[in-house]
Parts: C-alpha cells; structure tokens; sequence
C-alpha cells in the first residue's frame, strides 16, 4: 500500500514533517506566493495522482488561510488525487455555533461546509464544541477530535510543584476538574462575567487558601486573554505564588501572550499553533486519528 503524502500549507512544516516520521509517510513539496495583487499562486512539486493525501493547516488566522488551503484541495482532486484529507491542529469557526442576535451568521456551520466539500477526512485537536455534542453535528465528512486533557495533567504533574488547578468559570468544571483528578491535584473554578469580546470580570471569591500552592489556570484556548489576565492580577494581589497558563490552544490575539508575561505569569501551550511557548506535543495524539481515518498510514 502506497504511503500517506502530507502536505504542509505554510507555518505547518515542523509538525508536518514530524507526523509524517510518525506515520511512516512522506513529505510532498507545494509551491506557494502571493502575486502583487495579493492572488494567490500555487503548484505541485510532487505528484498527487492516486494519491491519499494529507494537507496540515492550522487554522489561526483562518481568513488569510482559507483560500490557499481550499485552491490546494481542488488542484489535488483535479490531478487525480485518490483522496483529500485536513489534518487542522486547530479548528477555526466553532465559537459562532448559533445566532446570539438577528440577523448574525452562525459561521460554524458555513465552514464546516467549506470544509467538506473542499475534503474526504478531517482531523483535529479539542475543538471548541460548546453547544455542539460533536463535530459530525456539522461536518458531512469522517471526523477525529484527539483530547489533550490527559498531556496537559502529566504535564502538570511533572513540571509543577503542589499545584492548584484553576478554571476560567463554571463551564469548565468538567474539564478542569478531569485534569486536577489525572494530576493528583485539589482544583478550583473562577466567575466569569464577559461583557464584550475583549472585556469579563473574574471573581475570585471560589478560591481558596493560596499559601504554598501553584496556581495552574487552565483553559482550552487563549485568544484574547482577558480572563487569564484578570485572574493572574487577582491571584498576584492576593498573595498568591506566580501563576502558570496553561492552555491547548494559544491565539494570542492583541499580544495575549506579552500581556499575560507582564502581569506575571508562565504561559503554557501545546504545539496545536506554533508558538514559544509550545511545551506540550499533540502530535502522537493526530497521528493516531489519520491512522484511524486513512488506511494508507495505519
């Protein structure tokens, strides 16, 4: 059986290479530029024909990205590609997963039909289902969510002494207290008010005693950090010991990451997007969701 061909859309050529190390598969070449207009020109280096393929675009940023990713997909198809798959360590468009006020585009689902017909397979890393119960929800085609709860758990349980697993509000319960549970380590939940896209207010009035604890915040996406920000100040101003953020996902919109530097935290995430502070590695955990998709990299 013909190997798995990953192409790496750009930015993505770390993890593409690492995954294909990991699947026993290879590394196809696509050249990519932008025209002076800003249009976009693309080709194939290596040959798609007969195919299965693998496209690796996280999707930060999904409105520059978007069009390249989508002219790749049908270029492929039309070479003779046998089939398509995304693999999107992060999942853009899963916030807007219903209509707030009249009138608004409910965009989850208007991407997810991009994406499927653009693809035969999507792979990718905790999206943000909120009020979906799971991707197949709004995507027609085969899907696979790995979870990185349990590597941010071991991450915790090794590199942070006595910690205090903290959650941004009381959605995230669950989750954060799943990942105290496979740390070893005593948790608690913040009030969160958000009063617009940039601006919430944290209570924290749950948490208890801080003496001698790490304060963990946990959460699965900083974007633009407000909630971590809020509740690293308020845990500074209460004595508490230097906070760390942890989160899978790491956008850093309007310099979340500086921000959260500043006010005096370590920051945290997993290689979903590419970034400094990448320490935790989801790539084992795609790698078995395209095995399970694609005959060709079992």
């Amino acid at each position: 059986m013909t190997a798995l061909l990953l192409f790496a859309m750009p930015g993505n050529e770390a993890v593409t290479g690492a995954l294909a190390q990991r699947l026993d598969g290879e590394v196809g070449e696509l050249e990519t530029r932008a025209f002076p207009d800003g249009e976009t020109y693309l080709r194939f280096l290596a040959d798609p024909a007969g195919r299965a393929l693998g496209f690796v675009c996280t999707l930060n940023r999904p409105d520059e990205k978007i069009l390249p990713l989508l002219f790749a997909a049908a270029t492929a198809r039309e070479l003779g590609a046998a089939s398509i798959g995304l693999v999107a360590p992060y999942l853009a468009y899963m916030r807007q997963d219903r209509r707030f006020k009249r009138g608004e585009a409910v965009t989850s689902r208007t991407f997810a039909r991009l994406l499927s017909d653009a693809f035969d397979w999507l792979a990718t890393t905790d999206p943000h289902l909120h009020r979906y119960g799971s991707l197949q929800e709004i995507y027609r085609i085969p899907t696979r969510a790995v979870h990185a709860a349990a590597l941010i758990s071991r991450w915790i349980r090794t590199q942070v002494e006595r910690p205090l697993i903290i959650g941004p509000d009381r959605e995230s319960v669950q989750w954060v207290s799943a990942v105290a549970k496979d740390a070893g380590a005593p948790y608690a939940v913040l009030e969160k008010v958000r009063r617009g896209d940039r601006e919430v207010e944290i209570s924290a009035r749950n948490l208890p005693d801080l003496a001698g604890r790490t304060p963990v915040l946990v959460d699965d996406i900083i974007s633009s950090g407000r909630t971590m920000i809020e509740a690293v100040r308020l845990i500074v101003a209460r004595g508490g010991a230097a906070p760390v953020c942890v989160a899978i996902h790491g956008l850093f919109a309007d310099n979340a990451d500086v921000l959260l530097a500043q006010a005096g935290a370590r920051v945290v995430t997993s290689n979903s997007i590419p970034h400094a502070t990448n320490e935790i590695d989801v790539g084992e955990l795609l790698a078995g969701a395209i095995g399970e998709l694609v005959p060709a990299a079992r």
